[in-house]
This record gives C-alpha cells, structure tokens and sequence, in this order.
C-alpha cells in the first residue's frame, strides 16, 4: 500500500480544488426546487467547475455520463443526473469531484427540499454529525481505523446504520488513491495518520437496514436501501496537519 504525503504546494491546489467543490454545494442548494431536473442541476454544476478552471473529476470516469452524482431518497450514491424532477419533501445527495492543476477535491452534501421529515431531519443531522466526529480523529499518530470506528460507533449507537459496500479513501493525484478507509470496524488498526496525507471521509448512513443494491435502478450505477428507507451521504477532503484536521472543501 502506498500512501502519499502531499507537500504544501500540493495541499494548496488540493484546497482550491476543495473549493470549487464547496462551490457547487452551494450552487446546487441555491438552484433545488421542486420541477427542476436534475440534468439542469448536473449541468450548472459542470458550467461553474470548468468557469472556475476546474475539471469534473466523475465525467468518463469508468463510464460515469455526467459531473456529479445526484442521489435521491432511498438513493445512497451514484445517482446519474437525468430528466427527474425533485420534489417537495426530497433528500438529496449531491457528490462532487473537481481536478484542479492536477490534484482532487472530493465532498458530498444532503439537503432537503420543504416540507422536511422528522426522520429526515434526524438522519442529516446525524449524518453531518458523524463526519464531524470523524474527521476529530485525523490527527497525527492516530491509526487509521480509529476513523472507521468512530464512524461506526457514533451513528450506530444514535440509531442509523452504516453502509459496508462503499467507504473512505485517500485522494490527490488520483481520486481514489491508498489507503482503503471502510466506514466500520474496530479502532486501533492500520496505519499511523502523518501530516500530509489527505482522505475522502464519507459516511453513508440508512435510517433501516445498511444493505445496498446497484442493479434496481438499472442503469448500473444508482445504488440503492433494499429496504427503500431514507439515506444520506456526507463527505469531505482531509488532511493531516500537525494538530488539527484540515477539511479542505469549503469556501
């Protein structure tokens, strides 16, 4: 396994990678309403990416049609952007990847268009919780499973469940790069976490069952609960510093 140690100048152009990301989020939240498609939505994202000399890291890769992931409801990730319409009362998911000068960002939101659900509600809390209390543990010296278990550990004993098919990875030059970070398992393994290294932290919570199926939807991406419950997905790129985590997709 072969872990990268970003230097300064690497981390600053992952930060405005990270902040062309943080930009779509708010794009995207600004433009949801219900009757909108999301393919508009899709195509105002990639519009402000390549206006910010960006490069949408998801179009063509491994086949992927669009710039983002619009993931609705019972939808947990991968959602392909299309003629769907939202609607009062959709959870949505909006993932982001955007190359800048070589280097990646990488973050997911979940918002909710008006009226909102209790359990909706409590699941996005919880799942902006979670992360949170996740990236409290990339600090130096920590191991790197001390980040699957709290994770785990926070949104299983709040009630939520945690999605085992898709996890956390490391990122820079490549998207997904070393390590392989799950979402769940005990504290206490893997490697030692040292300043330079940068991870997409991005829990997948369900309201009921964590199980996932790809194929329901039939387009060989959409991933969806078999149980057809609510779930959410937050993300954010990290990096080690020498004390506090650094999240490097925001404004």
């Amino acid at each position: 396994m072969a872990v990268t140690v970003k230097t300064e100048r690497e981390l600053a152009l992952m930060r405005e990678a990270g902040r062309i990301v943080a930009g779509v989020h708010a794009l995207a939240q600004k433009v949801a309403r219900p009757g909108i498609t999301t393919a508009e939505m899709d195509r105002l994202a990639e519009e402000y990416i390549r206006d910010h000399e960006g490069i949408p890291s998801f179009k063509g890769y491994r086949g992927f049609p669009a710039s983002t992931c619009i993931s609705i409801n019972e939808e947990v990730v991968h959602g392909i952007p299309g003629p769907r319409t939202l609607s009062e009362g959709d959870v949505i998911s909006v993932d982001v990847g955007v190359i800048y000068q070589g280097f990646h960002g990488d973050a997911s939101v979940t918002f909710a268009l008006e009226p909102v659900s209790k359990e909706a509600v409590w699941l996005m809390r919880l799942g902006q919780e979670t992360l949170a209390y996740a990236i409290e543990q990339v600090r130096p010296g920590n191991r790197l499973s001390d980040i699957s278990w709290a994770i785990q550990s926070y949104a299983e004993e709040r009630g939520a469940s945690v999605v085992r098919q898709y996890i956390s990875h490391g990122i820079g030059r490549q998207m997904h790069e070393d390590p392989q970070l799950p979402n769940f398992g005990p504290p206490g393994r893997g490697l030692r976490l040292r300043p330079g290294m940068t991870f997409a932290i991005e829990p997948m919570l369900c309201a009921g069952d964590y199980r996932v199926d790809d194929s329901q939807r039939g387009d060989g991406w959409t991933v969806v609960t078999v149980d057809k419950r609510l779930s959410v997905h937050y993300e954010h790129t990290v990096a080690v510093t020498q004390d506090q985590p650094k999240i490097l997709t925001c404004l």
